[in-house]
């Protein structure tokens, strides 16, 4: 009796355990108002309901659009926490149904997340390639004053009104044999901010040769959390941190460290 006891109290246990992991990412359909279908996920370690956390907002590009959420998990941030790169804030992936992403729909969700949970306003994060690089773009020129700082790869822009873009910390990553996505695109975006003024917050890297597809090892390495996570809407004159870079032959060891802190639980 006593070993069946404690059969069943481990079993007990370890359903409580996975049912909290699972939990760590959830799925939401129709839950805000003209947005769109998201992912969610909530760090593991908040140490209490006071503890604030930035916000990171993935926007995918053209393959994964449509309404089935587990194609948005390809690749990216859940992609990535599952196989163990650790990103100590909140995730928020919305799935774009179809057509350009809509920057007041993004805001919905971004604004759902801060009435829902301990989000530092401060420091919310917008990155993503392709449409989700014209999305980066589009998003971050219309509220400079809400994104603390934005990644947009192998993208462009469909916003007509840019110079949003040169009042916050902006890298512009492009690879200069993308097939699918002509770097001349990003190319027009940097021109625009520099005829619109100061570029002062700007990083424009072109990789030699790299295909459309090689920008999106950036999601899997830490230098990319480092690099959101340092900067504030409360820093001063909101100066871009200039001491990372990326190169060829550091995305040739994205996946180097992965697998050490593997969330994949979160996931299933």
């Amino acid at each position: 009796m006593r070993t069946k006891s404690i059969i069943t109290l481990f079993i007990i246990l370890f359903a409580i355990s996975n049912s909290t992991s699972a939990q760590d990412c959830k799925p939401h359909h129709g839950t805000v108002k003209d947005s769109y279908n998201f992912w969610f996920y909530t760090p593991e370690n908040i140490e209490s309901k006071e503890a604030h956390r930035p916000l990171l907002v993935f926007l995918h590009g053209a393959s994964l659009c449509g309404n089935n959420l587990e194609r948005v998990k390809k690749y990216g941030p859940i992609d990535a926490l599952k196989r163990g790169r650790a990103i100590d804030c909140y995730v928020l992936v919305p799935q774009n149904p179809g057509g350009s992403w809509n920057p007041r729909k993004i805001m919905n969700l971004i604004e759902w997340a801060e009435k829902k949970y301990n989000v530092d306003s401060n420091r919310i994060y917008v990155y993503g390639m392709s449409l989700g690089g014209y999305g980066t773009i589009d998003m971050c020129a219309a509220y400079p004053d809400r994104i603390a700082a934005g990644m947009a790869m192998c993208g462009g822009a469909t916003a007509k009104d840019l110079t949003g873009l040169n009042k916050l910390p902006m890298w512009i990553i492009h690879g200069t044999a993308d097939r699918a996505v002509a770097i001349s695109e990003s190319d027009k975006v940097v021109a625009q901010m520099k005829k619109n003024g100061d570029t002062s917050r700007l990083i424009y890297t072109r990789l030699p040769g790299a295909s459309h597809g090689a920008p999106a090892r950036i999601f899997y390495m830490y230098q990319t959390y480092d690099w959101m996570f340092s900067h504030s809407l409360k820093d001063k004159g909101r100066p871009i941190n200039k001491d990372f870079e990326i190169t060829n032959e550091l995305l040739k060891t994205a996946y180097s460290d992965l697998g050490k802190n593997s969330t994949m639980d979160a996931f299933e």
